[in-house]
C-alpha cells in the first residue's frame, strides 16, 4: 500500500472514531430534525432549487444517522474522498500534507450542529467535476462543454461550484475565453431571483449548507477556497519523482495531523454532546441507562436536570432521591417551552409519560415548526401520530403515519401502527398507549405558559394510580419549600388518617 493511501485510511478511520465515540449524538441531533421521504413530491421540492442534488444527497445520508456508527463511517468516507480528490487535482508535490486541509476544514465544519451534510456533498461534486475536466483535451469542446457544465453544476452544488472555475485555470492562449463561464454564472445569478422564492443573498452563498437561513457556512468556504490555495502552491513544489525520495511530504502530513486533532479537539462542543445525550435517551425512553448516566455525571443544565428527573419518576424515586442530584428549581421539574425546536422536547416527553398528553402534542408541534430550515422531524410525526392515536384522532394520526411509511427506518413501527387505528380494544390492551390514554385528563382545563401545582393535584385526582403525576406534584411543592401543601396532599391525608 503506498504510504499516501495509508495516510487517507488512517484520517478516515480518525473521523469515524471520533463522530462514532465522541461526537455520536450530534448525528442522532441531525437525524431527528429531518425526515427524508422516498417520494415524489418531496423530491420535487428540493431539486427544484440551486444546489438540489447535494441537498437531497445530504438528506439521505442524513437518515443513516439514526445509527451513530453508521453516520460516523459515511462522514468517513466523504471526508476521505475529498482529501484523494484534493490530492489529484493539486499531484503530490512536497506539500502533500496539505491535501488534508479541505477536509480538516470540512471536519471543523460538521463541528457545529447545525452545519448540513449537503454542503460537504455540494464540495465533492464540485471537486468530482473539476477532476473529470482535468482529464478532457483543451479545444473547442471542451469550452462548450465548460460553459454547459457552469449551470449544471450550480443547480446541482450550489454556489460552491464557482471553485470548479477557478480551478480550471487559463492558459495564456486561451485567457479571454476563459472568463465567459465566470459571466455566464454572473448572469444567471442576476435572473434567478426573478423566477425562484429564494432571497438574493442565498444564491451568492448557499441555500442549504446551513440549518440557519441567515447563517454563511463560514468553514465550507474556507474549505473550498483553501482547494484554490493548494493549487496555487502546488506550482512551487517539486515534482513527484523528487517529493516521492523526500521526508517532506511525511512530515507536513504529520505536521498537519498535529494540527488537525488541537484543532478538532478545541472547537468541539463537548457541553452540547452531553445535552443531546440526555435528550436521546429521553427520545428512546432508556430510563435505566439515564441512572447509570446520572450516578457518575449529575447534569447541571436544564434538558439534563429534566430528564434525569423524569428518569427517577418513571423509577419511583423521585421523591426520595430529588436532593441527591443537581435541581434548577422548577426549570429543572417541567420548564416552561421556550420557542426553539430543542429545549421543548424532553418537556413534551415528561407531559407525555405524566398523561397530559394535549400538551405534550401541541409541544411537539410547536417545536416541529421552529425548526428553522423549515424540514419535519421524523421524530415529531413520531410522537404526534402517538398522541393523536391515544386522544382518540384517527385520522390526524393516519396522516402521520402515511408519512412515516414513505421513510426507510420508520417504516415498520408506522405500518404496525396503523393497524391499531380504530381498534379500541387493541388500543386499550397496548402497554403504552392503554396505560397513556387511561391516564390521561378526562376534563378540560385551561394551560397557561407554565405547569401548575392545581393541574398536577387534578392530574393526579383524576386517576389515583397515574403515581407519576403524584410524585411530580410532590417535588413541586418541594422544590418551592411549601411543606404544608406538601403534608396536605391527597396521598399523606389519606395516610394520617
Amino acid at each position: 500500500m503506498k504510504p499516501s493511501f495509508l495516510y487517507t485510511l488512517l484520517f478516515g478511520v480518525a473521523v469515524v472514531l471520533f463522530f462514532g465515540l465522541a461526537y455520536p449524538h450530534h448525528l442522532h441531533y441531525q437525524e431527528q430534525f429531518q425526515l427524508f421521504l422516498f417520494d415524489s413530491t418531496y423530491v420535487w421540492d428540493i431539486i427544484r432549487l440551486p444546489g438540489s442534488i447535494a441537498d437531497l444527497l445530504g438528506r439521505f445520508c442524513t437518515q443513516f444517522f439514526l445509527f451513530a456508527w453508521v453516520g460516523a463511517t459515511i462522514i468517513g468516507v466523504l471526508l476521505s474522498l475529498v482529501q484523494l480528490l484534493t490530492l489529484r487535482l493539486v499531484g503530490w508535490g512536497r506539500l502533500y500534507g496539505l491535501s488534508f486541509m479541505p477536509s480538516l476544514l470540512l471536519w471543523l465544519f460538521l463541528l457545529d450542529e447545525n452545519a448540513l451534510l449537503g454542503g460537504v456533498w455540494a464540495m465533492l461534486l464540485t471537486l468530482l467535476a473539476s477532476w473529470g475536466f482535468d482529464k478532457l483535451p483543451d479545444g473547442g469542446m471542451r469550452r462548450v462543454l465548460l460553459l454547459v457544465a457552469v449551470p449544471v453544476l450550480y443547480w446541482a452544488a450550489g454556489p460552491v461550484s464557482v471553485v470548479f472555475l477557478l480551478l480550471q485555470s487559463p492558459h495564456p492562449e486561451r485567457s479571454l475565453a476563459y472568463f465567459a463561464p465566470f459571466a455566464l454564472l454572473a448572469v444567471m445569478l442576476a435572473l434567478l431571483p426573478r423566477f425562484l422564492p429564494v432571497p438574493v443573498d442565498r444564491l451568492w452563498v448557499g441555500i442549504h449548507y446551513h440549518r440557519f437561513p441567515t447563517e454563511v457556512a463560514t468553514m465550507l468556504w474556507a474549505a473550498a477556497l483553501s482547494v484554490i490555495v493548494i493549487a496555487l502552491l502546488g506550482h512551487f513544489s517539486h515534482s513527484r519523482d523528487n517529493a516521492s525520495s523526500s521526508l517532506i511530504p511525511h512530515v507536513s502530513w504529520v505536521v498537519v495531523a498535529i494540527c488537525m486533532g488541537c484543532l478538532v479537539w478545541r472547537n468541539s462542543n463537548f457541553k452540547a454532546e452531553r445535552v443531546m445525550k440526555y435528550d436521546f435517551m429521553a427520545c428512546h425512553q432508556q430510563w435505566n441507562r439515564i441512572l447509570q448516566t446520572i450516578s457518575t455525571e449529575k447534569p447541571n443544565n436544564q434538558i439534563g436536570v429534566t430528564v434525569q428527573n423524569l428518569a427517577l419518576a418513571m423509577h419511583g424515586k423521585l421523591i426520595d432521591h430529588l436532593f441527591d442530584y443537581h435541581q434548577n428549581g422548577l426549570a429543572g421539574l417541567l420548564p416552561d417551552v421556550k420557542r426553539d425546536a430543542t429545549s421543548p422536547l424532553p418537556t413534551a416527553e415528561a407531559y407525555y409519560q405524566l398523561g397530559m398528553i394535549a400538551m405534550a402534542q401541541r409541544t411537539v408541534f410547536e417545536a416541529q415548526e421552529a425548526i428553522l430550515d423549515f424540514q419535519k422531524s421524523g421524530r415529531c410525526y413520531k410522537r404526534l401520530a402517538q398522541t393523536n392515536l391515544i386522544g382518540g384522532s384517527y385520522e390526524v394520526a393516519r396522516k402521520y403515519l402515511l408519512a412515516l411509511q414513505k421513510t426507510l427506518f420508520y417504516r415498520e413501527w408506522a405500518n404496525e401502527t396503523l393497524q391499531l387505528l380504530g381498534d379500541e380494544q387493541a388500543i386499550a390492551s397496548h402497554p403504552e398507549y392503554g396505560r397513556l390514554r387511561q391516564m390521561a385528563c378526562k376534563d378540560d382545563f385551561f394551560f397557561g405558559d407554565h405547569v401548575t401545582p392545581d393541574l398536577l393535584q387534578n392530574l393526579y385526582l383524576s386517576n389515583p394510580d397515574n403515581h407519576l403525576a403524584y410524585q411530580y406534584l410532590m417535588a413541586y411543592h418541594l422544590l418551592t419549600d411549601n411543606r404544608n401543601n406538601y403534608s396536605k396532599s391527597p396521598r399523606q391525608t389519606s395516610a394520617k388518617q
